[in-house]
């Protein structure tokens, strides 16, 4: 069987259409028709969209065929790449055109999302985890889980949720952006779509916006990639190219950043003690229930984790005195990040940062937070005294 870095670097070499080893960026809106008028068609008996016919870069594109083809061999499943991932749920939304969203804990665009389709198409918006509010779902619904969870990097049970959508006739989506393959395949438990953010671990660099959704259901992907011509959202160009720069490092990249953040976490948690403004670490590797096992492959998890710190003084703090540690938002990349979540997420608890783990010595990133966290209880402390003091 063919490995993953493999594929992804060869996966989409039947679209190249030079000898160029790296595929050149193709910018252009507009492409000629064939010269052979024997081969032009009325739009009118061209039957279903072709998105290997390359005539308008809204429609379809070399770059993006080339992505979508690369990471179709991934994921095992037909691949709809997008300008953003809320652009991806967006239009699942739309081609579902569920009446009732069952939804709990997830990104706060998509419930920016619902609530658009709950104010203009009068969609009901369920309780994801209140059973009373899930018995009222009905075929043709929409039962939305994001697992592994935005912030904090843990993991939901996807067959439990998985089998509750379909005892209901309902369709299941799983945003699986906080642990992409090869740390996570959600189709194993028989859902309907996958979305990412493929901004995230696809991109890998932070310099691209994607997002994408992927289907078993060759009739349903047809579908997708037809309503995305009049959608307007397919990837643009140059961010598709970007993509598939980064789809040749993935395997590296992802597999990495996974092995970090756990190294880091097991750090933290043992040693509680010794850090008294740490009050709560948050990732899938601490968790101990029997799912878990099942869906991090190889004891995988994701690369985010987050952690409560014991004030919000304190957290809005901490992040200054980081070294290796952007402040800012998103994840995925290769640098890592970490955010005062407050600052992007009006829901979030005051005291909470998002830890996105990146690709440097894990000794040096478990030493700079070492020494960020006793900082910062040096400084609470004094800060505090030279208050008392005035």
């Amino acid at each position: 069987m063919t490995g993953i870095s493999t594929n992804l670097i060869h996966g989409g070499d039947k679209y190249a259409r030079v000898h160029d080893v790296a595929p050149p960026i193709n910018i252009l809106t507009t492409f000629s028709y064939p010269l052979d008028s024997s081969k032009l068609v009325k739009a009118s008996d061209a039957g279903d969209f072709n998105v290997d016919e390359i005539v308008y870069s809204r429609l379809s594109h070399p770059n993006g065929l080339m992505a979508e083809a690369a990471i179709s061999t991934l994921t095992g499943g037909n691949v709809v790449l997008y300008a953003s991932g809320l652009a991806a749920f967006l239009a699942l939304i739309t081609h579902v055109n569920p009446k009732r969203l069952a939804i709990g804990k997830a990104y706060h665009g998509v419930h920016g999302i619902s609530k658009i389709w709950e104010r203009n198409h009068g969609l009901e918006i369920l309780d994801l985890y209140d059973s009373a509010s899930i018995d009222k779902l009905q075929p043709g619904d929409l039962v939305h889980l994001e697992t592994p969870l935005n912030p904090t990097g843990e993991h939901y049970d996807i067959q439990y949720y998985t089998d509750l959508a379909h005892s209901k006739g309902a369709v299941i989506l799983i945003d699986s952006t906080f642990s992409p393959p090869p740390l996570q395949d959600p189709f194993v438990f028989g859902v309907d779509f996958v979305m990412h953010s493929a901004t995230k671990y696809f991109g890998g660099h932070s310099d691209l916006l994607a997002g994408m959704l992927i289907t078993k259901d060759t009739n349903v992907y047809q579908k997708l990639v037809e309503d995305r011509v009049y959608l307007g959202s397919n990837i643009a160009n140059l961010e598709s190219s970007l993509l598939l720069r980064s789809l040749k490092t993935f395997e590296l990249r992802v597999l990495k950043q996974s092995e970090n953040a756990s190294k880091i976490v097991a750090f933290l948690d043992s040693n509680r003690d010794k850090f008294k403004v740490l009050i709560k670490i948050y990732h899938g590797s601490l968790q101990k229930e029997p799912f878990v096992t099942k869906q991090a492959i190889n004891g995988y998890h994701s690369p985010v984790f987050s952690i409560d710190l014991k004030d919000e003084e304190t957290a809005k703090l901490f992040p200054s005195k980081l070294k290796y540690f952007h402040h800012a938002t998103s994840l995925g990349g290769v640098e890592s990040l970490i955010e005062w979540r407050a600052l992007s997420d009006e829901h979030a608890a005051p005291t909470l940062l998002r830890v996105s783990v990146g690709v440097e010595n894990v000794d040096d990133l478990i030493a700079d937070i070492e020494q960020a966290l006793l900082a910062a209880e040096v400084e609470t402390i004094n800060g505090k005294l030279n208050l008392v003091g005035v």
